[in-house]
């Protein structure tokens, strides 16, 4: 039996009240951050614990979730319900024009963005109208700093988050300077959580991505796919009925895809795909395959093109597939439902 793991550390007010926790994947029972693609990570933590458990990871509170750049460019965030997630922007997200229209248009849809250890710059200017909490690092930015820009910043519903907070003197410190959130070993270090992982099969994954990369999708081939795998159904159906939206219990298959309808749907299970990896296979190449799939997706929205954007999305995802897969890549192109000319 494989098991998945995720370390958990609470966020607290200035009353010392848990308000949430940040979400860490771990791929074992030490607490130690594993050596693997950000996005895989990111995805593999989002199958195991949004699409897996319901959200009793979390209980009452919101999750901190770190997303990585691609995540962010692919809207991943906005595949979860926005009263449950805190959307963590990477410290290592370079501040593009392409980030900040992703990162405006999630919270103009109601998401809350946490810039993480952040480190101001004149480069991030332009996305503060759209953050509403800021992570800093008082190991790297001196509370006396931080507290120069939490002062700037005072006229803004911006909210302050004090990381590694070690000491009771740290924290009456970052209380003092006009941080609203803490977190770090003086109130707990990370909890390891391990439960029994829910792995599709690798195949199911692949014949799914196949089928929802035609342009007229066939609903009724997708619902006898996913039926065949008691993970997949779990997942599909945890994941739609912690939709707020829902205001009556989701039960059946077909409901379920109706209700996500074609964009959520790929993006679904896309994010799935990626975190069904093997083992054996370098992690760089499924970080790879998502940056060529928002690649092609991006040049397709701009061509005037026949070429469906889901379409040029999955292309670019399969584009790796001889990799992953050990199989030449002119083979399984042809066996794919796609448009003539992406396979070319």
């Amino acid at each position: 039996m494989k098991y998945s793991y995720i370390a958990r550390q609470p966020i607290l007010d200035r009353d010392k009240k848990t308000i949430g926790y940040e979400l860490l994947f771990r791929d074992g029972p030490k607490n130690t951050f594993p050596d693997i693609d950000p996005d895989e990570a990111t995805s593999r933590l989002l199958s195991d614990h949004f699409l897996s458990t319901h959200y009793s990871t979390l209980g009452d509170s919101v999750g901190f979730v770190n997303f990585p750049y691609q995540s962010l460019l692919n809207r991943i965030p906005t595949l979860f319900p926005s009263d449950n997630l805190i959307v963590e922007v990477l410290e290592d997200c370079e501040p593009t024009a392409e980030l900040l229209e992703a990162i405006k248009e999630m919270a103009q849809a109601g998401y809350k963005i946490a810039l993480d250890d952040f480190i101001p710059s004149p480069e991030w200017k332009a996305f503060l109208p759209y953050v509403s909490i800021i992570k800093f690092d008082i190991r790297q930015v001196s509370i006396d700093k931080a507290q120069a820009f939490i002062h700037k910043l005072s006229a803004t519903k911006i909210e302050f988050l004090a990381e590694k907070v070690e000491t009771y003197q740290e924290f009456n410190q970052a209380k003092d300077a006009g941080f609203h959130y803490f977190q770090g070993y003086f109130f707990s270090k990370p909890e390891i959580i391990q439960r029994k992982a829910l792995e599709p099969s690798f195949l199911t994954v692949i014949q799914l991505c196949k089928e929802v990369a035609r342009e007229d999708m066939d609903y009724r081939a997708i619902e006898e796919l996913v039926a065949q795998d008691v993970s997949l159904s779990y997942k599909l159906l945890t994941f739609v009925n912690s939709s707020a939206h829902v205001s009556t219990q989701i039960q059946s298959f077909k409901q379920a895809l109706v209700y996500l309808g074609e964009q959520k749907l790929r993006k679904f299970i896309s994010l799935v795909a990626i975190a069904s990896t093997q083992e054996a296979k370098p992690d760089y190449l499924y970080g790879l395959s998502i940056q060529r799939a928002r690649y092609c997706e991006l040049i397709c929205a701009r061509c005037d093109s026949h070429i469906e954007e889901g379409s040029a999305f999955l292309a670019g995802m399969f584009s790796l597939l001889d990799s992953l897969l050990d199989r030449p890549l002119e083979s399984l192109v042809e066996e794919m439902p796609i448009d003539e000319a992406v396979k070319s």
